[in-house]
């Protein structure tokens, strides 16, 4: 399974940009997905996570309202929408699918160990 992440660059604050996570290998349309990111010196974190079947989306309390995550199966791509992008947002951001695990909650879907395979990372930053 290979995911290729796309999409990311240099935006002013309160800018848009839209992520793409291009997932081969296998049926992509059986994988939960998840978004990460990380700023320079601090630790990764979760931003949204979608189900298998898009009917489920979690996110952030610091993204809520501002990104969307989608997927279009017949693709097999994922996307995250940001919208009202802020400084705070720069970070490489990772999609991230799950085969070991099919979580049903949020606290699930936000811990990085429930994800088997990742991109390379996108860089996002926003400029205040």
């Amino acid at each position: 399974v290979q995911l290729q992440a796309s999409g990311g660059g240099l935006v002013q604050a309160g800018g848009s940009l839209r992520l793409s996570c291009a997932v081969s290998g296998r049926a992509f349309t059986t994988y939960p997905m998840g978004w990460f990111r990380q700023a320079p010196g601090k630790e990764r974190e979760f931003v949204s996570a979608i189900s298998w079947s898009g009917g489920n989306t979690y996110y952030a309390d610091s993204v809520k309202g501002r990104f969307t995550i989608s997927r279009l199966n017949a693709e097999n791509t994922v996307y995250l929408q940001m919208n009202t992008l802020k400084s705070e947002d720069t970070a490489v951001y990772y999609c991230a699918a799950q085969m070991s695990f099919y979580c049903s909650a949020y606290g699930c879907y936000a811990k990085e160990d429930k994800y088997d395979y990742w991109g390379q990372g996108t860089q996002v930053t926003v400029s205040s």
